[in-house]
């Protein structure tokens, strides 16, 4: 009884401590606004307002049709496109060889892997002074990062090694809105150039 009702004592002697008034918080300094402050943007991503996303090094037409949506820090260029506005189109720089981001992209519609003679047999497109292969793909994709398979879908885009990096361009929509969008991906991939580096 004793032990009882001291444990009941030292809760409320807790919860009185805690009923206590805060102290008021003045602030009683601020700093001028700078030029790095900018303007405040509505509805940004969490790439945008953190800071994760990348200045691109390199810029295209964007083709008829096609709307730009944010870059972030994986997409340094990023596209939405097709009849359905389900489509998608991004620019980015990747890690591994060119035969494992070939293989990936086709891993990702259940196709089978190449070996080296079969992506030397891969078209070559030109883009930023160099060329890259072009890969296509159709059927269920699985993109991963936890998102549920497609079926129905189609692929079509570039990989190159530029100045020893790999540079990546990938269209994923429905099948017949990739077929129908080919044209306008070759010409934004010719239109690709760099840009020259922040000062």
């Amino acid at each position: 009884m004793e032990r009882r009702t001291a444990t009941c004592l030292a809760l409320g002697i807790v919860m009185l401590a805690g009923c206590r008034e805060k102290p008021a918080v003045v602030v009683t300094e601020t700093r001028a606004l700078s030029s790095r402050d900018g303007q405040v943007k509505l509805f940004a991503s969490s790439d945008e307002r953190f800071g994760r996303a990348r200045r691109s090094p390199v810029a295209g037409d964007t083709p008829a049709g096609w709307t730009v949506a944010p870059a972030n820090e994986f997409r340094l260029l990023n596209y939405r496109c097709g009849a359905s506005g389900t489509g998608e189109v991004w620019v980015s720089s990747a890690s591994g060889t060119l035969a494992d981001n070939v293989n990936r992209w086709l891993r990702q519609f259940g196709a089978p892997a190449l070996d080296e003679a079969g992506i030397q047999a891969l078209r070559r497109v030109p883009i930023l002074g160099s060329s890259g292969v072009w890969v296509e793909a159709e059927g269920e994709y699985a993109g991963g990062m936890g998102a549920a398979p497609k079926a129905g879908c189609g692929l079509a885009g570039v990989i190159a090694e530029i100045d020893g990096q790999l540079l990546t361009v990938k269209m994923v929509a429905p099948a017949a809105e990739v077929r129908a969008e080919i044209p306008a991906l070759e010409a934004f991939v010719k239109s690709l150039h760099p840009l020259a580096a922040a000062q």
